[in-house]
């Protein structure tokens, strides 16, 4: 008789594999932080050290936050309603000068508890003093593809731009053997990072065949002062500097024409939507069902809490899928499990983990959580792809499991002490306060 660590029942499984199969009364297996098992009919006869019962609800592989800034948790709601360039240079860049390792630390830690609780178990991180995000990660159990960001001008973290690349080349020797942390390249974007640093940010990921990630085509500002300086798309200026390839991440992409589309569609260039920071700050719609229809991946991002203001993968999936029906003027755009699947195993994709986790199938990391659906905006289901899109909620999410490890047990959290955490942001918030008003002159 089948013996597992772990043991979740009576739930409807949404494998999000390539038939996108659905179990009714199912059940799934850990063991040794893997998928062992997964089926249907009686569980009953199965044995498991810890038994989780799912009471009906949805079972489905953890959502993967494809793109965020991590401590911007402690910025929420800081500086809204205004350009991103005048939210960047006035507020955002002076204040994050002023920052340190604990103040990204405790960030970090805010940011896990937020995703944790709202059904995300991987995220992707481009942030200054990164070695805290990835700590803060580790401490609490969260799968993770974090990078420092790399800029022309100094950073309060690493100083030099030379020293960015070595402290980003320390990052990956550090980290290179941990079983939930891996490290990427980052330079910010192609505004505030010449040729050079992009070149030699693209040779070291190359050299240590991890992904180069960054900023691209977000606003009409950044395409018309890439076309002012190089006389080119943005787009066209990767292309121009041999950075495309399968190893490129290209977050937001709003301003794309069919040439640039063209160009990261053949360079195999993966790409992560934000609609929801995209919307806030007015910088445009993505064309993601272009992009889509020349077979590109592309995942699902939240983008920092300062521009969003949450970290919450089911809003932004709701919102994707909403936002590009009214653009379109079209119904059938973007549809529930499109949606969904940007969110699991197209963000897996993305990131280069979906040997890992994405979707549920056995020999893959247990990433897992369990929607509880005994609510009135759940009942009744007739479409469970269209019931996560459309009706749930983060807070509808009951357990989390991350390799193969419970963290999140009945909407409690196990791996982090979040009184503590919380009582910690409130103190640096005090700092920021004082910060803004330095910055501004107040």
């Amino acid at each position: 008789m089948p013996s597992f660590d772990i043991l979740i029942k009576n739930g409807t499984v949404l494998k999000m594999d390539p038939e996108n199969a659905v179990i009714e009364n199912g059940f799934v297996g850990i063991t040794d932080g893997r998928i062992a098992a997964i089926g249907s009919g009686d569980s009953d006869r199965l044995q498991a050290v810890k038994v989780i019962e799912a009471k009906g609800g949805l079972i489905l592989p953890g959502l993967i936050n494809a793109h965020t800034h991590a401590a911007m948790t402690l910025f929420r709601g800081l500086a809204d309603d205004l350009p991103l360039m005048e939210w960047l240079n006035h507020y955002i860049f002076p204040v994050e000068g002023r920052m340190d390792e604990e103040f990204v630390h405790v960030g970090g830690l805010l940011a896990c508890a937020e995703m944790i609780l709202s059904g995300t178990t991987c995220f992707c991180d481009m942030y200054l003093f990164e070695e805290s995000v990835a700590r803060a990660a580790r401490e609490v159990g969260m799968r993770a593809l974090v990078g420092e960001v790399l800029y022309d001008f100094d950073s309060p973290n690493y100083g030099t731009v030379e020293n960015g690349l070595k402290y980003t080349e320390s990052l990956i020797q550090t980290w290179k053997d941990d079983p939930l942390v891996s490290i990427a390249v980052e330079p910010h974007s192609l505004f505030t990072c010449s040729p050079d640093l992009l070149c030699a940010s693209n040779d070291l990921a190359t050299r240590y065949r991890v992904p180069l990630i960054i900023h691209l085509a977000e606003t009409l500002a950044e395409q018309e002062e890439i076309r002012k300086r190089y006389g080119c798309t943005p787009v066209e200026h990767l292309q121009g500097l041999g950075l495309p390839g399968p190893h490129l991440i290209a977050d937001h992409c709003v301003h794309l024409g069919e040439k640039d589309i063209e160009i990261l569609a053949e360079s195999g260039v993966k790409c992560v939507h934000n609609p929801e920071s995209n919307m806030k700050l007015a910088s445009g719609v993505a064309p993601v069902p272009e992009m889509l229809s020349r077979g590109m991946v592309v995942g699902l991002g939240t983008d920092g809490c300062a521009s969003n203001n949450n970290l919450d993968l089911f809003t932004e999936m709701d919102m994707a899928a909403k936002l590009h029906k009214i653009h379109k003027m079209d119904t059938t755009v973007m549809k529930a499990v499109t949606v969904l699947r940007m969110a699991t195993i197209e963000g897996a994709k993305v990131l280069g983990l979906d040997r890992l986790t994405g979707s549920l199938e056995e020999g893959k990391k247990a990433d897992i959580i369990i929607v509880d659906t005994n609510s009135p905006h759940l009942t009744p289901i007739y479409n469970p792809f269209s019931h996560l899109v459309y009706a749930a909620r983060g807070s509808d999410v009951s357990h989390s499991i991350i390799d193969g490890k419970l963290v999140m047990e009945n909407r409690n959290l196990l791996t982090i002490d979040l009184e503590d955490v919380m009582e910690k942001a409130r103190a640096k918030a005090v700092d920021v306060r004082k910060w803004v008003g330095g910055a501004l002159g107040q």
